[in-house]
């Protein structure tokens, strides 16, 4: 278990140093190149991921086009939940934008650890808890808010998204073509 894994987990539940050992036990490690295709639209989740180091996005097609919904950096967790509980194929696509490195737990594991672990189960609840509210703020974002306030809303909550992820990514995930974002940008420029 690497030291940022057992941080995250420390500052989310108070894990005895036994049960430590047991989560430490049920990872596996993993890593891809940079543009690396991590989870394919069609298959079933059956791991969570835990990021060490690099930049993981997701996306869904429309009409043929990638959608980009989030992107996830060090010491975030990322599964498609939907496919991970239903087993029902995903209909995401996650992409490493940059070289990353992965801690991934089965879900075998993770519910062996819900039963052996009380405390864990918690975590579980917890972390489903934080999803919804992120992809409630995000659905809120997208329906109230107007792309230029979008962008600065991103720019002023998520710097390492402006600094990190390429410009065409970044306007599908405002929900706007990349020669929008380029004026918008070039808009507040003149305004500073």
């Amino acid at each position: 278990m690497t030291e940022l894994f057992r941080q995250a987990m420390l500052q989310m539940i108070r894990f005895e140093p036994h049960e430590l050992q047991l989560l430490g036990d049920c990872l596996e490690y993993l890593e891809f190149p940079r543009r690396a295709i991590i989870h394919d639209i069609g298959h079933v989740w059956r791991h969570t991921f835990f990021i060490e180091e690099g930049c993981l996005r997701y996306y869904h097609l429309v009409n043929g086009e990638e959608v980009t919904g989030q992107f996830f950096f060090e010491g975030s967790w990322f599964s498609d939940y939907e496919s991970f509980i239903s087993g029902e194929p995903s209909r995401l696509c996650v992409q490493a934008l940059e070289k990353t490195k992965l801690s991934v737990m089965s879900k075998k594991n993770i519910y062996r650890l819900y039963d052996e672990i009380p405390r864990f189960e918690r975590l579980g609840r917890l972390m489903a808890e934080r999803a919804f509210i992120g992809l409630r703020m995000r659905t809120q974002t997208l329906t109230h808010l107007n792309p230029e306030e979008r962008y600065l809303r991103l720019l002023k909550i998520r710097p390492k998204v402006i600094e990190r992820i390429p410009q065409h990514y970044i306007a599908s995930f405002l929900g706007i073509k990349p020669q929008s974002l380029s004026r918008i940008r070039k808009r507040l420029q003149s305004h500073s």
